[in-house]
């Protein structure tokens, strides 16, 4: 789940769907409620974690951050080399999504097909809109982190892919949890320094704020979501599968950057020296040998979701 919610256009939530957990992965959620926190703030906190389901979400947590980080540097790395690659197993991932969640899908009637003419529409709509100048304010940071966390509760739904169009997706995903990586090495290395380093202090306080933000976003928003699968499960799911379907063009492989340039045609900088994006020139590929790579890679996408879906039916039928 740390994975793909790292991946712009791809849902931790279809992870836990696809692998069994989502419903315990919920319920867990809105144990955080009056009587936990009474448990918490009177000390009684063996009864706190036994009541929230403490060691499901501490290893699901645990499991997270570790790929988080993890994936953050390796993205780095692999956007800049093979970005043609990256984005088709992005691609194909989202496919193997729509996949899935079409094939099971019983409730087909006029109301759920306009629902997902919809979301579809919606989905093609938020994929050509330019993305916002990045913003480091801490209010701003806040309600970033409440979006960001839906891609976790609410399968289908990027909040990677809507941090892009808020313009910070590199400040928080990347740069910020960087920022931390390397602020972790240090002190391992007995390099204290790091802390009179204006830029990682700002990082780190973006990070924090930004995490506190997710928190509030994640626990909140289990319950709203629990109320509407309750009372809207068919209607929900057909918004869902309509706005990844249309969503797919976020993440189409094949296309160039457009920066925002000045009257000189010279390519504008934000206040940290990096290039602001202003759109994404989408096109069609000609048949060459790295189409051939990337439609490959396209299929090995689309063969994660699948594989994960297996392992969950297996897994339930264990059960």
């Amino acid at each position: 789940m740390g994975t793909a919610n790292k991946v712009p256009g791809v849902s931790g939530g279809i992870v836990a769907f696809v692998a069994g957990f989502y419903e315990e992965f919920i319920y867990s959620l809105q144990k955080f409620n009056r009587k936990g926190l009474m448990l918490l703030f009177t000390g009684r906190f063996t009864a706190f974690f036994n009541y929230v389901n403490g060691r499901f979400l501490s290893l699901l947590f645990l499991g997270m951050i570790i790929s988080y980080f993890s994936v953050s540097k390796a993205l780095d790395f692999l956007i800049v080399q093979y970005e043609l690659y990256v984005w088709s197993v992005f691609f194909g991932m989202i496919i193997g999504s729509v996949i899935y969640i079409y094939k099971d899908f019983k409730s087909w009637n006029k109301a759920t097909i306009f629902i997902t003419f919809t979301g579809i529409c919606l989905g093609l709509g938020i994929s050509f809109l330019d993305p916002a100048t990045e913003n480091d304010n801490l209010l701003f940071v806040f309600f970033c982190g409440m979006i960001s966390i839906t891609g976790m509760t609410l399968p289908g739904f990027s909040g990677s892919f809507i941090l892009i169009l808020l313009g910070n997706y590199v400040l928080l995903l990347v740069d910020a949890v960087n920022a931390l990586y390397e602020v972790i090495i240090a002190l391992f290395s007995g390099n204290f320094h790091v802390f009179s380093d204006s830029y990682y202090i700002s990082m780190l306080k973006i990070l924090l704020v930004f995490t506190i933000g997710s928190i509030v976003g994640l626990v909140s928003l289990s319950h709203f979501l629990s109320y509407v699968l309750k009372h809207y499960k068919n209607t929900t799911l057909a918004l869902i599968m309509g706005f990844i379907s249309g969503s797919l063009g976020v993440v189409w492989p094949w296309k160039e950057t457009i920066y925002k340039t000045n009257h000189e045609g010279l390519v504008q900088l934000d206040s940290r020296g990096k290039q602001i994006i202003e759109n994404f020139d989408r096109f069609i590929p000609e048949i060459n040998i790295n189409t051939f790579y990337a439609i490959c890679f396209i299929l090995l996408g689309i063969g994660i979701v699948l594989s994960l879906e297996y392992y969950g039916n297996n897994q339930n039928k264990e059960l």
